[in-house]
């Protein structure tokens, strides 16, 4: 089973690009980086070098010992029975976080050897970068972040028809109910499993809720294990809490984090750094409060008021227990738990497409809008709803305040327009921009 990955796309682009530079891939570990650049290897040039910095620790010294492009490629094809020649072959630079010297040759490739096609590919590299103080080559790379599977790279391997018919939509309007009911039962599939490969590799392949949940568990025991192999040691126990608080920040009605909530007494300043070695290892996401929706976002955002979601949805379900059947069945009753996991499998689907991050906007108790966008010249506020009730009237609140062009509903309804509201289906969250007229 080969799900297919857009970043392929991108990747072929920059492939063709006579003023490309050294690609930087940066994301959470067992996202797909690797086979992702590999694929595309394969795909695009005659040859595909992989050196791993962390299984082949004596390839380091091919870095150590020069900063000359053409030394260190004679070098490295001792490490290697693949060809290193230039516009034929993919040179993979994988856990890169592993070799500073290697991380700074980025620099000397763009500016001495741009004819070489280079992927370097870090799962920790910002907590390497923050812990050895690293430099990395501002200007030299170029610096690509990568996510976990999107619902609609899901939706085209499981069901590619669905997935062409919503794919092709030009206007908002009334989708089929055999096509909706379809979207609802592929997210909540998704929604199980989420964006990690081989969790909805398995699900794709109908291995069963056991086997999803055994690969899920076993990348979040690794991440602990990450906690204790590249964290400060007095940061471990700060970072295990947070990460193992998230379920219950969530499922509370007000989802702003509260740091009491992860150890009583707790404080901002003694957690700040555990916060942000699980945002540079990727594994979560803060989304900031703003009270005043105006261009730019970054200007009004309150650093100190925010929510916490994981990088992913199955992988959030997981770490809550919270079993799969419960997400299939359409009258359990979760319902604080149902809205944090809708809300964090919308935000999973807007982050690939973003190019700033999304916040979210409060009015005292009065109203909060779950996420509020920066779209070109446009803010967009973005309302979550986890199934078809649509009850509420923060959205309204907003709307009367102040009078946005476009709002969006992301619920279990139909796709319609009413005005200057669009109420999508929340499967179809990444493709908002096709309604934008």
């Amino acid at each position: 089973m080969i799900i297919r990955r857009e970043i392929i796309n991108f990747f072929k682009s920059w492939k063709d690009n006579a003023e490309r530079k050294p690609l930087l891939l940066m994301g959470a570990r067992q996202i797909g980086k690797t086979w992702a650049a590999e694929t595309f290897g394969r795909e695009c040039f005659e040859y595909t070098a992989t050196f791993n910095f962390d299984k082949q620790p004596e390839v380091k010294t091919a870095f150590q010992t020069s900063k000359d492009p053409a030394r260190i490629i004679h070098e490295l094809t001792s490490y290697t029975n693949v060809p290193l020649i230039a516009g034929k072959t993919l040179l993979i630079f994988d856990e890169i976080q592993e070799c500073e010297e290697a991380l700074n040759s980025l620099k000397y490739f763009c500016e001495d050897a741009p004819n070489y096609h280079i992927i370097a590919a870090g799962s920790l590299l910002g907590v390497a970068v923050r812990k050895r103080k690293m430099t990395v080559p501002v200007g030299k790379v170029k610096v690509v972040r990568m996510h976990p599977i999107s619902f609609m790279e899901f939706l085209r391997t499981s069901d590619e028809k669905t997935f062409e018919f919503v794919n092709s939509l030009t206007k908002a309007e009334h989708l089929p109910s055999i096509i909706l009911n379809k979207l609802i039962l592929e997210y909540k599939r998704y929604m199980i499993c989420g964006g990690m490969p081989e969790a909805a590799k398995a699900m794709l392949e109908n291995k069963g809720a056991v086997a999803i949940d055994e690969i899920l568990q076993g990348i979040l025991d690794m991440y602990e294990l990450d906690f204790s192999k590249y964290a400060d040691s007095k940061e471990i126990p700060r970072i295990q809490a947070i990460w193992k608080s998230l379920p219950s920040q969530l499922a509370k009605e007000n989802r702003k984090f509260i740091f009491k909530v992860v150890r009583p007494g707790a404080r901002s300043k003694d957690y700040e750094d555990a916060l942000l070695w699980l945002e540079s290892a990727g594994m979560i996401h803060r989304v900031c409060n703003i009270t005043k929706p105006s261009m730019p976002l970054s200007a009004y955002a309150e650093s100190n008021i925010f929510k916490v979601y994981s990088s992913d949805c199955g992988l959030l379900r997981r770490l809550a227990k919270l079993p799969a059947s419960i997400i299939m069945d359409p009258v359990a009753n979760y319902t604080e738990f149902k809205g944090a996991l809708a809300e964090n499998a919308v935000l999973q689907s807007l982050l690939p497409i973003l190019d700033s991050n999304p916040y979210y906007w409060s009015a005292d108790s009065r109203a909060e809008v779950e996420f509020v966008i920066q779209w070109n010249d446009e803010i967009i506020p973005i309302e979550v709803k986890a199934e078809s009730c649509i009850s509420g009237k923060s959205l309204t609140v907003y709307n009367e305040k102040f009078s946005p062009k476009h709002r969006f509903r992301f619920s279990m309804q139909n796709l319609q327009q009413n005005g200057n509201l669009l109420s999508s289906p929340a499967p179809m969250a990444e493709l908002f921009e096709k309604f934008l007229a």
